[in-house]
């Protein structure tokens, strides 16, 4: 039986707790925590549902430096930059991920996904599968059979077999599709005139991008509505089309331990955990919970 590492993609959970929690909570300095008490309720209530031996927390720390804002600088820059108290409730939400005995995972070169992606590289070689803790379809692209993504808000589990069904390409084509239909959250326009509908036809037909930019010739025959203008925007914009999948595809090179006992579970380190409960004013009952941890 495959053993498994839990890769959570820990940023989207603290920018939730942040838009969602209350800001009457503060640190003995008088900064909001409101993110970082909203963050530790998830964690702990991730490793209550699921006894892993195996964790990766991956926090992004590169949305203005990622090697990607080198090849397309438009990259994520429609998003504000956080403010700085924000930027705080990360570096604690990072200390009480490695204070619990997580290994965790931040880089102002690569992102989350990219650590994600890389440490479950290193580990399928050694026997492992991997259970992807985010909502991001982006991450869609890591999973082989046998892998899973797990939306933990909504308690939706998908795998490899169910990603063309749940957005409309195969899962080894995400890059593909984001590359023709673009990613607005992300700031990738994607084609002209393509929309999710067209660049899931498009890939079904031709299987991949760099097929359908080569056999481009071909589209104007095919039985799909505006297929002429279709096969003229793509010859304009190859180029671009050929960028924007080298930026949504996810790095597997950033630099992570190779070792899979480097993600085994650690007890919580009550030499750093003690001060940090104490600095966040956490309360008895998630005190509690953490004492009770399996």
């Amino acid at each position: 039986m495959q053993q498994e590492i839990v890769l959570v993609d820990a940023s989207v959970y603290v920018f939730r707790a942040w838009h969602s929690m209350p800001d009457e909570w503060v640190d003995h300095e008088d900064w909001p925590v409101n993110a970082v008490h909203g963050f530790a309720r998830f964690l702990l209530e991730l490793l209550e549902r699921h006894r892993a031996s195996h964790v990766a927390v991956a926090f992004d720390e590169a949305l203005e430096s990622s090697f990607r804002n080198q090849w397309y600088p438009p990259y994520k820059a429609n998003r504000d930059p956080a403010p700085e108290s924000l930027k705080r409730q990360f570096r604690y939400c990072q200390a009480f991920s490695r204070a619990l005995g997580l290994h965790t995972l931040s880089s102002d070169h690569y992102e989350a996904d990219d650590l994600i992606g890389s440490v479950l590289g290193q580990l399928r070689g050694q026997g492992f599968r991997g259970l992807i803790v985010s909502a991001d379809k982006d991450l869609s692209q890591l999973l082989c059979p046998g892998d899973e993504q797990w939306d933990f808000a909504r308690n939706q589990r998908w795998g490899h077999a169910d990603v063309h069904g749940r957005y409309g390409a195969r899962a080894e084509r995400i890059a593909d599709f984001l590359a023709l239909a673009g990613d607005a959250v992300d700031n990738i326009p994607g084609v002209q005139g393509i929309g999710a509908k067209t660049a899931s036809a498009l890939l079904d037909h031709f299987d991949s991008l760099e097929s359908l930019l080569q056999r481009v010739e071909e589209i104007p025959f095919l039985r799909l509505r505006g297929a002429k203008a279709h096969a003229a925007r793509l010859r304009e914009q190859a180029d671009m089309a050929r960028l924007f999948k080298r930026v949504a595809t996810i790095a597997l090179d950033a630099p992570v331990a190779s070792e899979a006992d480097a993600y085994r579970r650690q007890a919580p380190d009550q030499v750093s955990l003690q001060p940090l409960l104490e600095q966040l004013r956490i309360g008895p009952m998630t005190r509690r919970r953490i004492a009770e941890l399996p």
